[in-house]
């Protein structure tokens, strides 16, 4: 039975294989980049059952990206596969300061033509967690009904929803953005912000300010990512800082706040309280960051036990 499922759009990513502008970058590795399906392959190296929803284009990279999800253990059933519209494409620059940019080719891909018909009631009931972000809400009129249909079937069937901004202000105007995104976070249980999110989304400076704004708009729970300073979490009842872990090197960021959701969904279905699933989330978000690629430093549940110290790590 799925425990957790997630919908969104999964593109087919170009890295570099060097640093520097993308005018002298000539070799590039194909890999795939999607929030949700980030996600959910998290949850799955975690060892913990995770359905992805979406459309792919009935392309070559349509079958890539859904072979790669299923390769990966996440349960790909309520995908659809579209004929009119193509899967979509990123490309990552990194440049030589270390900042990572992404440039999309996702207008008009199928995934931007989702609509709640898509969504499957009995599917999404059997779960016990829906997790969203505010990127889908962005792709079009339709995914944004997707969306809060989404939600009303969580409610419907008892499911925990969490809702992790993750703002793309390439996709619509900050105005737009703030007003779809705070509506979404007054309709669900978790809010995971960044610190510049809910200082974009709240106008306000301090972390306290944001937790209380963000519990105030609905939340039951509010965890703010402060950076390599870890996380904060916050009910009506405390708010305790989660110290993060320290990284010698961070080869690529992009995919850590995935990583870090996926830790602390399967933090709370394993049983742990939250401070505990958000240590667990700032671990996988740290896994995140040490190779190229959203997904690929995502640790199995053993490596974290042995990078947490619950385990020995036996090499020969």
């Amino acid at each position: 039975m799925i425990e957790v499922v997630t919908l969104g759009e999964t593109m087919v990513m170009m890295n570099p294989q060097e640093s520097g502008s993308l005018k002298y970058v000539n070799q590039f590795t194909k890999q795939l980049g999607g929030a949700e399906s980030n996600f959910a392959i998290g949850l799955a190296r975690l060892g913990i059952k995770a359905g992805w929803i979406s459309r792919l284009g009935k392309d070559s990279f349509g079958d890539y990206v859904e072979a790669f999800i299923r390769g990966e253990g996440v349960d790909v059933s309520s995908i659809k596969r579209d004929d009119n519209y193509p899967t979509g494409l990123m490309i990552k620059e990194r440049r030589g300061l270390g900042e990572t940019r992404v440039y999309y080719y996702r207008h008009d891909s199928a995934a931007s033509h989702m609509v709640p018909e898509d969504l499957d009631e009995g599917y999404i009931s059997q779960a016990k967690y829906l997790h969203l972000t505010g990127i889908t809400p962005a792709l079009s009129n339709s995914c944004r009904e997707a969306i809060y249909k989404a939600i009303e079937i969580a409610h419907k069937h008892g499911l925990k929803v969490t809702f992790d901004p993750n703002l793309r202000l390439k996709l619509w105007s900050k105005e737009e953005m703030r007003r779809v995104v705070l509506d979404i976070c007054s309709k669900v249980d978790i809010v995971l912000p960044g610190l510049s999110e809910g200082q974009l989304l709240l106008e306000v400076d301090e972390p306290e300010e944001i937790i209380d704004g963000f519990l105030k708009l609905g939340a039951e729970v509010v965890i703010l990512k402060v950076g390599e300073k870890g996380a904060i979490v916050g009910t009506s009842e405390s708010k305790q800082h989660v110290p993060g872990f320290t990284l010698e090197r961070i080869v690529d960021p992009i995919g850590a706040g995935d990583g870090f959701a996926a830790g602390f969904v399967a933090g709370q279905l394993k049983g742990y309280d939250l401070v505990e699933s958000v240590r667990l989330a700032n671990a996988v978000g740290a896994f995140a960051m040490t190779v190229k690629g959203d997904v690929e430093g995502l640790p199995t549940w053993e490596e974290l036990q042995v990078f947490l110290g619950h385990k020995e790590d036996i090499e020969r």
